[in-house]
């Protein structure tokens, strides 16, 4: 018997780890924060959602907005730059990230991340005008997030091969839900210090954390896997065949086309949330503002249910389904006037649950469709079609309002779209497509 030990270097995290001699079947005793590997697993998943967290308070721009511009006299288009540049930034930076996640490792690219982060909230306190508000917070701070987003996912992946989009989806509920937590925090601060002192407050704290908590972002060791894992391989079954190059595969650009659906969709809603609720409800602000607060819960909901259901049955039974209900919603709400709350609040919860379902459904699809040891480049790849449907939802939102004079005909295109997402998820999103690339 042979024993042998993994350990973080400098980190004082130690995983000891005892095989069986060649001749035998492996047997790993593997230990992880103090437990066996199987139960300390999870505090990874602890560790992806607190920074998780602390990224997904880039959602939490408009809470800064009118503070912003009253204190620099910016204009209310002016003061939407910085967030458009971030969600650029962070869909551009995520291939980068991606293609060298692997040679950096994931503690080093968070590390990375959590830099910038910090030190673009930082210099967002001492931004005078627009143009540096966009470079601090824009472009430093969605590089950031966009560099460091994806290690948590990759590390989820790696603890958990036998629940990969129920792990994902679990760590992104930090991401989901960080509005809840963050804005009313940032609220707190700016009532106490100014909206100055809370960006270099939120900036220090940050870096702090994500910091630290990079230390511990690791893979495990190559001759480890959970014992479900080790049965499945025991019995022989196979994972199957996976293509050389995923860009030259029909399914890939099928999943970037869903992905840009649900993202173009769910974004597009999310901003008109509250605008949709007075103008078209004709309910009071405060009203509105308790609602987007339910809906935010359902957007964190939404991630482990799609991630688990596209485990439990496939990529593309979660995607069909998640096309199924847009449509039921964009229809419900073609046909919504004042006084229809309760109709209003559950098209809502449809669009936030599918929105946050999405994000956890597209990598557990990369995961399952393309080789899993390259899953940070190729869902870096799949993630430009964030970017895209991200754009082309905040801005055709604005179009339509300024065409139309109403967000009710925004409906229009979103019942279209659900309808080809349909089509192209229960035609194409599937393994067996691989090979016609």
């Amino acid at each position: 018997m042979r024993d042998s030990a993994w350990q973080n270097q400098g980190k004082g995290v130690v995983y000891a780890c005892r095989m069986e001699s060649q001749a035998e079947p492996q047997h790993h005793e593997l230990r992880v924060f103090g437990f066996s590997a199987e139960r300390g697993r999870i505090v990874f998943l602890l560790l992806g959602v607190l920074a998780m967290l602390c990224m997904g308070t880039v959602y939490s721009w408009s809470i800064f907005r009118k503070p912003l511009q009253e204190l620099h006299g910016i204009q209310s288009t002016a003061s939407l730059l910085p967030f458009t540049v971030m969600l650029v930034m962070y869909a551009v930076c995520m291939p980068f990230a991606g293609a060298h996640m692997n040679r950096l490792g994931p503690g080093r690219m968070m590390a990375l991340g959590a830099l910038l982060i910090g030190t673009g909230y930082v210099l967002t306190g001492f931004a005078t005008s627009t143009p540096t508000l966009v470079l601090c917070y824009g472009v430093l701070g969605g590089a950031g997030v966009g560099i460091a987003y994806g290690a948590p996912l990759a590390v989820s992946a790696a603890w958990f091969p036998d629940k990969k989009g129920l792990a994902m989806g679990l760590t992104m509920v930090g991401f989901g839900l960080s509005p809840l937590v963050t804005a009313p925090l940032a609220k707190f601060l700016m009532d106490q210090l100014g909206v100055q002192q809370t960006f270099w407050t939120l900036g220090g704290a940050f870096l702090c954390v994500l910091l630290l908590v990079s230390c511990f972002m690791r893979y495990p060791p190559p001759a480890w896997s959970p014992k479900s894992v080790l049965a499945v391989a025991a019995s022989g079954s196979s994972l199957g065949r996976y293509p050389d190059n995923l860009l030259r595969t029909p399914v890939f650009h099928i999943l970037c086309a869903c992905y840009t659906i649900g993202t173009f969709v769910g974004l597009s809603v999310i901003g008109i949330s509250s605008s949709v609720a007075q103008e078209v409800v004709r309910l009071p602000p405060e009203t509105a503002a308790i609602l987007v607060s339910l809906f935010a819960v359902f957007n964190g909901l939404g991630r482990p249910l799609f991630g688990w259901l596209a485990d439990h049955r496939s990529p593309r039974f979660a995607a069909v389904l998640s096309f199924v209900l847009i449509l039921s919603a964009s229809l419900t709400m073609l046909t919504v006037g004042e006084g229809n709350v309760i109709r209003y609040a559950i098209s809502f919860c449809v669009f936030w649950m599918c929105l946050g379902g999405w994000l956890a459904l597209a990598p557990t699809a990369t995961l399952k469709l393309f080789d899993p040891a390259r899953y940070a480049g190729n869902y870096g790849l799949v993630f430009t079609a964030y970017g895209v449907g991200a754009l082309s939802g905040t801005l055709v939102t604005g179009v339509i309002r300024d065409l139309t004079g109403s967000y009710s005909m925004m409906f229009v295109p979103t019942a279209a779209l659900a309808i080809v997402g349909m089509f192209l998820a229960a035609r194409y999103l599937k393994p067996g497509d691989l090979d016609k690339g």
